[in-house]
Parts: C-alpha cells; sequence; structure tokens
C-alpha cells in the first residue's frame, strides 16, 4: 500500500470515528448517521475508539482489538463484549519472538444489517503473529476483510456489500446489552506438527536403498560368473 492510501485511509477512520463520536460538527441532521465497523482498543477496563487507523497502529503483546459493526451517530458503538485478553489467548502459549492479541469481532445486531443480511455472532480470536504486526494484519490473519477506498468495510464476509454508508433517521438505542463472545482457535501459531511415524520419507527402513544395493550385487555377480566361464572355455 502506498504511503497516499496509507494517509487517506488514516483520515477516512478518524473522521468515521469522530462522526460516530459526535466530537466533530457536521452538514448532516443530527439524526442522520452512518454504518460502517469502528476500530477500537480495550483501555483501563473499556472500549476506546482507536486514534489511529488499523494500518497505523501496532498493538503490544497482550493487547485487546475490537471491530463493531453498527449504524451510529452522535453516541460511539463499541464492541457489546468485553475485551478480556485472558478469556480469548488465555490457553494459546506465547512463543518466542511472536506476540499474542486478542482480537474481539462484533458484527452488531439485525437492526443495524445491511438490507438482506444478518451478522453473526460476537467472536473472540487469539492471534500469535510477529510483533511487529499492525491491526490491520492482525485482522487480515484472523479471517478475510474488504477494503475499499482505504476503508474496512466488510469482515469476514459482512457485510457483503456498502462502506460507510450514511443513513437517514437513525435509532440509536440508549444501551446495547452485553454478549458473550464466541471462542475461535488460534491462528497464526508456527509451532511445527510431529511428523508422522509412518512416512517413509523421516522414518522406517530405506528401502529404495536396499533394493538398489541388491540389483548391482546380483549384476556384478552375475558378469563375474560368465566372465569366468569364458575364460576357462579360453583354455
Amino acid at each position: 500500500m502506498t504511503a497516499h492510501r496509507r494517509t487517506l485511509r488514516l483520515v477516512l477512520s478518524l473522521l468515521a470515528g469522530l462522526l460516530l463520536a459526535g466530537t466533530v460538527a457536521t452538514s448532516a441532521r443530527a439524526e442522520d448517521g452512518y454504518r460502517f465497523w469502528g476500530y477500537y482498543q480495550w483501555t483501563n477496563g473499556q472500549w476506546a475508539f482507536s486514534q489511529k487507523g488499523a494500518d497505523a497502529t501496532v498493538p503490544a503483546d497482550g493487547a485487546v482489538e475490537g471491530w463493531r459493526f453498527a449504524v451510529g451517530g452522535a453516541k460511539p458503538r463499541v464492541p457489546r463484549a468485553a475485551g478480556d485478553f485472558a478469556a480469548v489467548c488465555g490457553k494459546t502459549p506465547a512463543e518466542t519472538g511472536k506476540k499474542r492479541v486478542a482480537l474481539v469481532v462484533d458484527p452488531g445486531t439485525p437492526e443495524d444489517a445491511v438490507s438482506g443480511e444478518t451478522p453473526g455472532p460476537a467472536t473472540g480470536t487469539c492471534v500469535v503473529t510477529a510483533t511487529t504486526s499492525t491491526g490491520a494484519q492482525i485482522l487480515a490473519a484472523a479471517g478475510p476483510d474488504r477494503i475499499e477506498k482505504g476503508l474496512t468495510c466488510g469482515i469476514n464476509g459482512y457485510p457483503a456489500k456498502g462502506c460507510g454508508d450514511q443513513v437517514k433517521n437513525i435509532k440509536v438505542p440508549a444501551t446495547d446489552p452485553p454478549v458473550t463472545l464466541e471462542i475461535k482457535s488460534a491462528v497464526g501459531s508456527t509451532a511445527a506438527a510431529p511428523a508422522s511415524s509412518t512416512s517413509n520419507s523421516s522414518s522406517g527402513t530405506p528401502w529404495t536403498g536396499i533394493i538398489i544395493a541388491i540389483i548391482v550385487v546380483v549384476l556384478l555377480a552375475g558378469g563375474g560368473f560368465f566372465l569366468n566361464r569364458r575364460r576357462a572355455a579360453a583354455k
């Protein structure tokens, strides 16, 4: 990605988040909003909107990243599950030279969904990755994402269309009931799988070499037998 595209993506992401948080004034009416994926970090026991774009953020080992799809206006719509690192990554062993980051992805409610689509459950995935990996790389490691015009428009195929679309006359609930994360298998581990004990390439008797040796011995023995007969006949 070029420096220009990275800058554009950062500016668009920050602008969208500020609109949801109600920290900037816009020409849109107060009851109008936007439908998109918001990017958050779990900080001091609560979700905070990221002050940088996902491709400019480098989470530390033990961090919790969050994504939430929602329609929002003056009030931010954060992930509905807490950022519990132990619950997501507690069973994933640490690896030397890598970091573990808990990734929380909340597709939101049916009321927030694009017409004709149904959001899946909120999930938590432990991503084991290089210490230099950005938030965007961590998200991509956990599953496919759809990027358009520098914005994260779809995660794991949801939604299949649309990106940061304006929504008229939105109705944002005062609170979002909490949900329980569906913990997925860890991704990115480099632990090597044990070799199969039945594989001839890694263990067992080297039959190919033995067979070749037997053929060579037979040919040599046969050649010696005929050579001796010819010598005896010549005497």
